[in-house]
């Protein structure tokens, strides 16, 4: 199947009773039993079917269960935001004492709560440098994962999945790709050696900015050692199975961070159009940036543009196609706002993927709590607008952003 009829057809569970084309919105929180022995059944993992919609609900499942088929994943479990789907992603494995090298210029959220997470005594090292001799200088037997970005945002550095998972993989750890701004109909990370794919599904997902979500795609491919993963112990017996069940059974259980059954809904309605959307956003994003690279006084940041050093991975990895996301330094903070402000057919906001063209100043929102250091690692500046392109027409697009800039 091609990727459209996929996202319509592969991983979908008919209504049974009705015939709804899409699982309905099971919008309660606990389901009923006939008799108390068959909801102990379900409680206890003996039989299918639903108790309680924290730990499991039929809508959530459908939404799982199809972003899973087009990741090619072993298992889902989707969260209630892409920040909550990196926390319980890292938190299912990892100890106090443990450390992750992750890559630098991630977005500023992520970067937020890893250092909330070095209060619990989990120690995140920045690698600006993902070669092998790189990675070997910061390696220690703490190191525990790799984590980086697809596509980082915003400095739109590309990663080389493969090697990056050969490296993990000959340390015997596992590489967690945060896929949001490639999304699946880009890449799919786990075909190129990626051990866990997390996605805000809150984005490109989505779709239309009415839904925050997040999603966790264990591959079920990396062999849990129990005396290195102490926190898998239990479940090393599951074997494929190892990290999806304790996501399921005990840590996103118990952390509560689930998914309400209204925003799985919606995913499932965005996934159905996702490869629609992205081809035409790809597009549009590669002839904005282009028109625009054209203008004296705009330096213009996009994989595809000539000479970039990401161009040769995109057409690689990414299918010939460079992502939704440009940026622009303008030369002055003072000139990003008038840009922005002048702007007829963008839209002022701080989320991605959407439909519409989204614009923003990103060094006193987005990275409001990060230090200069990893503003610039992440490609942010004083003179950024950070834009993620839309479905609009191209030539509408490129001539509302020529006559912002020319004023």
């Amino acid at each position: 199947m091609g990727f459209n009829t996929e996202a319509l057809h592969k991983g979908v569970v008919k209504d049974q009773s009705f015939g709804a084309t899409i699982t309905p919105i099971y919008q309660v929180s606990a389901f009923s039993y006939e008799n108390m022995e068959s909801l102990e059944k379900v409680f206890n993992g003996r039989a299918g079917g639903f108790a309680y919609t924290r730990i499991g609900n039929p809508t959530v499942a459908s939404f799982e269960q199809r972003i899973n088929s087009l990741e090619h994943g072993n298992g889902a479990v989707a969260t209630s935001s892409g920040m909550a789907a990196i926390t319980q992603g890292l938190l299912n494995f990892l100890n106090t004492g443990d450390e992750v090298i992750a890559s630098s210029g991630l977005y500023g959220g992520t970067i937020q709560l890893f250092s909330v997470l070095k209060n619990l005594g989990i120690k995140i090292i920045y690698a600006k440098d993902l070669s092998k001799e790189a990675l070997d200088k910061l390696y220690t037997p703490k190191v525990k994962a790799i984590f980086a970005e697809t596509i980082s945002n915003p400095s739109l550095e590309i990663i080389d999945i493969r090697t990056l998972a050969d490296y993990a993989h000959s340390k015997q750890i596992p590489l967690l790709i945060d896929n949001t701004t490639a999304t699946p109909f880009l890449v799919n990370p786990i075909d190129f050696g990626a051990d866990i794919v997390i996605h805000s599904s809150s984005k490109y997902i989505n779709g239309s900015s009415d839904s925050i979500s997040g999603v966790i795609i264990d591959s079920g491919k990396f062999k849990w050692n129990a005396e290195k993963y102490p926190a898998l112990k239990e479940y090393v017996k599951f074997g494929p199975y190892a990290y999806i069940t304790r996501l399921k059974k005990d840590s996103w259980a118990s952390l509560g961070g689930c998914l309400a059954p209204l925003n799985a809904y919606l995913n499932i309605i965005g996934l159905e159009t996702l490869g629609l959307r992205i081809k035409q956003i790809c597009n549009n994003a590669k002839k904005l940036a282009e028109e625009l690279n054209k203008i004296e006084g705009i330096t213009v940041n996009y994989p595809l543009l000539k000479g970039n050093k990401n161009a040769e991975l995109a057409e690689k990895q990414l299918k010939g196609y460079g992502g939704g996301i440009l940026t622009i330094r303008t030369g002055s903070r003072e000139k990003a706002f008038k840009i922005i402000n002048s702007l007829k057919t963008a839209t002022i906001a701080s989320n991605i993927g959407d439909v519409r063209t989204l614009v923003i100043y990103p060094a006193t929102t987005l990275y409001v709590h990060n230090t200069i250091e990893e503003m610039n690692a992440a490609g942010v500046f004083d003179d950024t607008i950070r834009v993620s392109v839309g479905i609009e027409d191209a030539e509408d697009l490129i001539e509302d952003f020529i006559r912002a800039i020319r004023g």
